[in-house]
């Protein structure tokens, strides 16, 4: 049962304490990064084998699966994909921004550019569920910002072929490759390259503590988004709030992962109570029955504030990476909240409408970094490259300038390098 505590009587560790998001993998991951960087191809054969039971003759998909895929999903399915893939073009094409220039009369120019970066992989979780939201949330930003080539990598079910959703969805998307390799094995693929998959310059997508941690270590080899967690949603709610509706919410990140969070936050002790016996009537009827059960016990909790300053306190303090507001007018409290990947607002937005449909990204930061990082956007697909251009007029102006500047520093190799210019005239 989920745990129920008062915010004035219980001690602040326990309010703000965070379930155990994690195992320690760190040195399996090392392996498999270290076999798949010497073996290449063979490696990855042989972890599909291990760990998907899936025997390849290739990694790639090819374009007749992929067409063959297409045809198999419902045509009824195909068009929802589509109008999702419609609403997050809309949302991210809003994100693209300009470069500038600054001119002044003396000859100096500076300026920033934006360039796409050329490679992206993605990676798109399976195993017991398949994710094609995944693929159009993480293709379609890249797509916008211009970048050359994207490649999705994604496990094999055991009969060797990709979930057709996800192959249906890579298709609207318009990715580029597909490759059949999943785990830590596919990051290191991506991060090196093999024979078959090409090294690319950022790696991003949510995955297993597995995934997760082979982000980690390839880092700063190749760029990634962010190192994700386990997923969690916090509901803010009012007495007014229906607790059937609350409880489904809190679930609905719940039969994620049993590692999951779910918290509600509420000023109201009666509704705390409700919520608590819905989520036992609910989580019985769930197909993921024991992956929710689990997550509630475990890291699940309600949080009863005095007032809703205090709710909001609690909110910006966890910093979730789902926030919905359950209230009647959230845009009242829209510029208070500081803290949240993602807002859902009102008493009919449920959070699976960002997961799938509405068109913000639900790709986010988790585990209280919503505090310093944001959700994927087409920004995480592009360089800001400045550059600058003086005068021999300009530099005239300001070279001893720049000489002192760089002599206070001790650095009189910067300093000779600006100063020699002006010196030879």
């Amino acid at each position: 049962m989920i745990k129920i505590m008062k915010y004035s009587e219980v001690s602040k560790n326990e309010i703000f304490a965070r379930g155990k998001t994690s195992f320690d993998v760190s040195d399996i991951v090392a392996d498999i990064i270290e076999n798949v960087k010497a073996n290449g191809d063979k490696a990855l054969f042989e972890y599909s084998e291990k760990f998907d039971k899936a025997v390849l003759s290739s990694l790639e998909v090819t374009k007749e699966e992929i067409d063959e895929a297409f045809s198999s999903v419902e045509p009824e399915f195909i068009e929802i994909i589509k109008e999702a893939a419609e609403n997050i073009k809309e949302f991210h094409k809003k994100q693209l921004r300009d470069g500038f220039e600054i001119r002044k009369e003396n000859g100096t120019v500076v300026g920033q550019k934006i360039t796409p970066i050329e490679k992206v992989g993605l990676y798109v979780p399976g195993g017991t569920a398949a994710y094609p939201s995944t693929v159009l949330m993480d293709s379609i930003p890249a797509k916008i910002a211009g970048c050359s080539e994207i490649c999705i990598t994604t496990p094999p079910s055991q009969n060797g072929k990709v979930n057709p959703v996800i192959l249906a969805a890579a298709k609207i998307a318009g990715v580029d490759r597909i490759f059949k390799v999943g785990g830590a094995q596919a990051v290191a693929a991506l991060a090196y390259g093999t024979e078959s998959i090409p090294k690319v310059d950022k790696i991003v997508g949510p995955g297993n503590a597995f995934v997760a941690e082979a982000k980690r270590q390839v880092f700063g080899l190749v760029s990634i988004d962010m190192i994700a967690g386990p997923s969690e949603i916090l509901v803010i709610a009012d007495g007014k709030s229906n607790p059937e509706y609350v409880a489904a919410d809190l679930l609905s990140q719940a039969e994620h992962d049993k590692m999951a969070s779910a918290v509600l936050v509420t000023d109201s002790e009666d509704l705390a109570k409700a919520v608590s016996n819905e989520l036992e009537r609910q989580i019985p009827l769930l197909e993921r029955a024991e992956i929710a059960r689990t997550s509630i016990d475990t890291n699940g909790k309600i949080i009863i504030a005095d007032n809703f300053d205090d709710v909001i306190a609690v909110s910006n303090e966890i910093a979730p990476e789902h926030l919905e507001l359950v209230v009647d007018e959230p845009f009242e409290y829209l510029d208070k909240i500081k803290n949240a990947g993602s807002i859902f607002m009102g008493r009919y937005c449920p959070e699976a409408l960002g997961d799938y449909f509405a068109g913000p990204n639900h790709t986010l930061p988790t585990s209280g970094t919503a505090r310093f990082s944001s959700a994927l956007s087409v920004d995480d697909f592009v360089k800001k490259n400045q550059y600058v251009y003086y005068s021999k007029e300009a530099l005239e102006e300001v070279g001893f300038k720049v000489g002192f500047f760089a002599e206070k520093e001790g650095l009189t190799a910067h300093a000779k390098s600006a100063t020699v210019r002006i010196e030879r005239k």
